[in-house]
């Protein structure tokens, strides 16, 4: 009971002291990071880290101080977050950091948590985010070519990253200062895409190096999925397993960036789902083949919010099956059972940072042990009291993803499960097991009702935790106009590139003109008993042709040829376009290049006297919805339009926006 209390007074003044330094500017006594070919070495000790993924802009602030204690309660020691370029600097020279881009506020909650924060800068993060991060403007830079050995792209690209560093200075965020920011990452998975720019790609990566080093951040920098990152950054594996992967130097520690407890969800595409009992394998697995840094992509997902979601065709849910659920909800057993991981991890922690290497057993023809002996020299009294209890740390794996088997191991027998690791802290006592889940499960369920009197009900249905029912009351409705809406509209002559156009104002483009058809061609189509057609190279990603104003065709992909037959009418005939983006490109080399809306000719084609060529006719352009330009998304101005109530019978139109009431009721589940 003595030692219980003294231990119950310690984190008391533990926790007095941390608020007490929160208070004064300083979330911890300041502290230097480094590394050996082990591990981070924070403050003078090495650690063994696990860091959970949360990207501040998919979540709101205020779920920031949730998540970040259901991480940290879930045994994180890291939050790791991208940084967004272009929700920082939407527009060229002027910087966004408030709401959920409040990335100061974002770390000092980290900081007051007593978590450090792993800050990934990249400023290209890929993430599934529209255009990798990227702001649209940077395309417009006279002769840029992104992310290889370009001027202008280098250019830009160091004064964002300066500015994130300066900002992390200026706030006193870094260890050094008494903040919680312990590394940071500078460009993202390059590898992946580097023979694509050849040497210049090999020159870029030089020179991103010695960028990043000469801010003075002072403090180890990383690059992921980089096998030729230079001696002074530390190069980290991205994956599903990476217990194999060992860095380009021995004097580099291993880190694992990205361990993909899930994956991103594509729009008619099925829910990917990753079981816990794999990744927790993966986990323990990447400890005991000696790894010393891990993070979960993602610990929370979150929501891609507005138009942020990359693409083409990621939805706006970015859920990842992570152990933290999109709602900010436990998702069980996948966060308990890892929580009783990191448990088990951090019992062995100081044979893990006290060994450079462990003693590796054979125990069977797919069955192995690894076990890291303590420092029989030490000048810590903490580490020298645990030797007294053990000496030895072991993982005993089986690798075999079919068959249990038993070992023998240290004069005793161990039954292993197929696929999976056992961990004992001391050699002896198993405390945990990957395959074998303790943790509660529950379910959480999302339905959706809709009842004959036109109202819906929405229910989130977390079992053993709690219930949220959100029921819609009335439903009303107000048609989106089809085609030129406004005095912003303007006519050019060809086909301009929609990015041009939009600059990413809008996912929409609408493109008009005007045809005139003659007798002679309603004759020739009667009696040929063919129709005409709207024919066109290459489009993407959702496109829509009106005739008229009545639609007459779409077309769904990544640039797809369209061959869309149509009805026109004798004389002149509006032919109406629409094009829309769901998400940038945000993956791979030459991304600026890849644009949106048409590519190629377009032409007509079935016509008595031979085909018409449209591309350099003049053409009509508006950019976007009107509903969308005037907010009637939003609640301050959504009262706006001339809102009719939905009536069961009603026939709904090619586009019409939907706004609905709600009540909410909450039903807590005693368990």
């Amino acid at each position: 009971m003595a030692v219980r209390s003294a231990l119950i007074h310690h984190l008391m003044s533990l926790t007095l002291t941390i608020h007490l330094l929160a208070v004064s500017g300083e979330f911890f006594k300041p502290f230097n990071v480094s590394y050996d070919h082990r591990a981070l070495i924070i403050d003078g000790k090495r650690r063994m880290l696990i860091s959970a993924g949360v990207h501040y802009p998919r979540a709101t602030p205020e779920m920031w101080p949730g998540i970040i204690e259901k991480s940290k309660e879930g045994g994180a020691d890291v939050i790791q977050s991208y940084v967004f370029w272009n929700g920082h600097e939407p527009t060229k020279g002027q910087y966004n950091f408030d709401g959920r881009y409040d990335l100061v506020k974002f770390i000092r909650l980290i900081g007051s948590s007593g978590l450090y924060l792993h800050l990934r800068i990249g400023p290209y993060v890929c993430a599934e985010w529209n255009f990798g991060g990227f702001p649209l403007w940077l395309r417009d830079v006279p002769g840029i070519e992104f992310r290889t050995d370009n001027a202008p792209f280098k250019e830009e690209m160091q004064r964002f990253v300066k500015k994130i560093v300066d900002l992390l200075r200026d706030e006193k965020l870094f260890c050094w200062q008494g903040g919680p920011v312990i590394m940071l990452q500078v460009e993202n998975e390059y590898g992946n895409i580097e023979s694509s720019y050849g040497k210049r790609g090999q020159e870029y990566i030089k020179w991103v190096a010695n960028m990043a080093l000469g801010l003075g951040a002072e403090v180890p920098w990383v690059m992921c999925q980089q096998k030729d990152a230079p001696s002074t950054i530390i190069n980290s594996c991205n994956g599903y397993y990476c217990d194999g992967f060992k860095p380009n130097s021995p004097s580099k520690p291993i880190f694992w960036t990205e361990n993909w407890d899930g994956w991103f969800t594509s729009w008619g595409e099925r829910t990917p789902h990753r079981p816990v009992e794999d990744l927790a394998f993966s986990v323990a697995r990447f400890f005991q083949r000696e790894g010393s840094f891990q993070n979960y992509y993602m610990y929370f997902g979150g929501t891609n919010f507005g138009r942020t979601a990359g693409g083409p065709f990621y939805i706006t849910s970015y859920d990842y099956d992570s152990p933290i659920d999109e709602y900010g909800l436990l998702r069980e057993p996948k966060w308990g059972h890892l929580k009783d991981l990191h448990t088990a991890l951090k019992l062995c922690e100081p044979a893990l940072v006290s060994a450079d290497s462990p003693q590796y057993i054979k125990l069977g023809p797919k069955q192995e042990a690894h076990v890291y002996h303590m420092n029989s020299q030490t000048d810590d009294p903490k580490l020298s009291e645990l030797r007294s209890l053990r000496n030895c740390s072991a993982f005993l794996a089986n690798i075999d993803e079919h068959k249990a088997v038993s070992v023998k191991f240290n004069g005793q027998t161990y039954k292993l499960p197929p696929w999976s690791v056992s961990i004992l802290p001391d050699c002896q006592n198993v405390v945990f097991n990957t395959a074998k889940v303790a943790a509660q499960t529950s379910i959480n369920v999302l339905e959706f009702y809709a009842p004959l009197s036109a109202n819906m009900s929405l229910k989130l249905h977390a079992m053993d935790q709690n219930e949220l029912s959100i029921i819609a009351n009335s439903w009303m409705t107000v048609e989106e106009p089809i085609g030129i809406w406004s005095d912003t509209s303007f006519t050019a002559k060809g086909m301009l590139e929609q990015l041009n156009v939009t600059k990413d104002r809008s996912d929409y483009l609408w493109y008009l003109t005007r045809i005139h058809v003659s007798n002679d061609d309603i004759t020739f189509w009667k009696e040929s008993n063919v129709s005409p057609t709207v024919t066109i190279d290459s489009v993407r990603d959702v496109f829509r042709i009106f005739i008229n104003g009545k639609i007459a065709g779409s077309a769904i992909g990544q640039w797809v040829k369209v061959v869309q037959p149509v009805q026109f009418l004798e004389g002149y005939n509006d032919l109406l376009l629409l094009s829309e983006t769901v998400g940038l490109q945000n993956s791979g080399a030459f991304i600026e290049k890849d644009g949106a809306g048409i590519r190629g000719r377009i032409k007509l084609t079935g016509f008595k006297n031979g085909d018409i060529d449209l591309s350099e006719s003049l053409w009509t352009y508006q950019v976007g919805l009107k509903g969308e330009f005037l907010n009637f998304y939003s609640l301050e101005e959504n009262e706006k339009a001339d809102w009719t109530e939905l009536s069961v019978d009603a026939i709904p139109s090619t586009f019409t926006w939907y706004k609905g009431t709600f009540t909410q009721g909450y039903k807590k589940y005693l368990t």
